[in-house]
């Protein structure tokens, strides 16, 4: 007898079911554990980079210097005269769509309403 006939009467016979469901339990089982073993991984280098980032932080945020964009709306130069905010808002609006400038990179140093006396 030949090796490969050694091997096709080996497994000519089928698989009685309690072996069938112990080799699908095992690679089951071992799904599990690669999925585990890729999770504990992903959880040990976010740690790391969370770590490393935290690290590279000198100061607080508070102590941060603000942006540019907040400093522009927080500065307070903007003086209204005899128009009320809801209506100044609306301006500033209308201002940045008809000019296609965005609304952050317009300063408006006064809104004043002119009287047809």
């Amino acid at each position: 007898m030949t090796i490969t006939g050694v091997f096709l009467t080996v497994y000519d016979a089928p698989m009685p079911i309690w072996d069938s469901v112990l080799v699908a339990l095992f690679c089951v089982a071992g799904v599990f554990v690669v999925l585990i073993a890729l999770s504990l991984i992903v959880k040990l280098i976010s740690s790391v980079l969370h770590l490393v980032s935290n690290k590279e932080k000198s100061e607080p945020i508070s102590k941060q210097q603000p942006s540019s964009l907040e400093q522009h709306y927080t500065n307070g130069n903007l003086i209204l005269k005899d128009v009320d905010e809801t209506t100044a808002a609306l301006i500033m609006a209308i201002v940045s769509d008809e000019s296609g400038v965005p609304l952050h990179e317009l300063q408006f140093m006064s809104i004043k309403q002119l009287r047809n006396d």
